[in-house]
């Protein structure tokens, strides 16, 4: 089955690493002409030599960006623009959690997490939103997590962040269905990432290896899968949603949490 995705242009944030890398390869797997940022360049640098043995260079495209910076996200749009000519879809996927409950969490904290999981979002959407609107078939897909609806204590300031993004998906799909462009999100529960990795090296019980470890994690978290999600069963759902497959679907969500999620 072809996602109806080859020639077409996306923009991915945060493309360097988990979900977002999984994504890009799936996208360039489609032909499609692929554009991800990050901030670390010699990291996205890694990433591009070595996509490049796999894929065509020529569909590739990186650039060093501050999602939270406007003046680095134009230009880094405007650099996608002169390479490409066009752009299809954005894929707006940044940011990390901050595990910290409400006493624990300071002015400044509130802040961060707000910026970084709404005004990421609100500045790529500007910066494209003028070359969306020429495309036939524009999407925009955000990243969001199950915190959105079930708020954990322990990560307080993300939780209400990933809510507040939640609802301005929502928004943003109601406004811009005149312009033809859908808007769509996926919830993700427990992936694995490097946060996991890490706490996996720091493990206190040194018998277990990473499945077994990982499996006692879902188990406490009761996941009913039993298991954390892998990053590119993510991106399969931001695939879907972003492609033309999905042409009849926009302000909806995707719920990517091995059933985690209670909620109806």
């Amino acid at each position: 089955m072809s996602f109806k995705v080859k020639n077409k242009v996306v923009i991915i944030t945060g493309g360097s690493s988990g979900i977002g890398l999984e994504l890009v390869k799936l996208f360039l797997t489609e032909g499609a002409n692929v554009a991800w940022c990050g901030r670390n360049q010699a990291k996205l640098q890694s990433t591009f030599n070595e996509l490049s043995e796999d894929y065509d260079a020529s569909q590739m495209f990186i650039h060093s960006c501050d999602v939270l910076d406007q003046d680095q996200v134009d230009g880094f749009v405007a650099a996608v623009v002169e390479k490409f000519g066009v752009i299809d879809m954005l894929v707006n996927n940044a940011g990390q959690g901050k595990v910290a409950d409400f006493f624990a969490t300071d002015d400044q904290d509130w802040v961060d997490e707000l910026k970084l999981k709404v005004f990421s979002v609100v500045n790529m959407v500007n910066a494209t939103l003028p070359h969306l609107k020429q495309s036939d078939i524009a999407s925009i897909t955000n990243v969001n997590s199950l915190l959105g609806l079930k708020p954990e204590t322990h990560m307080v300031a993300t939780s209400v962040a990933r809510a507040g993004l939640l609802n301005l998906s929502k928004n943003l799909a109601n406004e811009l269905v005149k312009e033809n462009i859908r808007v769509n999100s996926i919830l993700i529960g427990l992936v694995e990432s490097g946060q996991w990795r890490r706490r996996f090296e720091e493990r206190s019980d040194r018998s277990k290896n990473w499945k077994e470890w990982t499996a006692t994690v879902a188990a406490k978290k009761e996941i009913p899968l039993g298991r954390l999600g892998k990053p590119q069963e993510a991106a399969y759902a931001l695939m879907f949603l972003a492609s033309p497959l999905s042409s009849y679907t926009t302000g909806s969500v995707i719920d990517v949490s091995g059933g985690l999620s209670k909620e109806i």
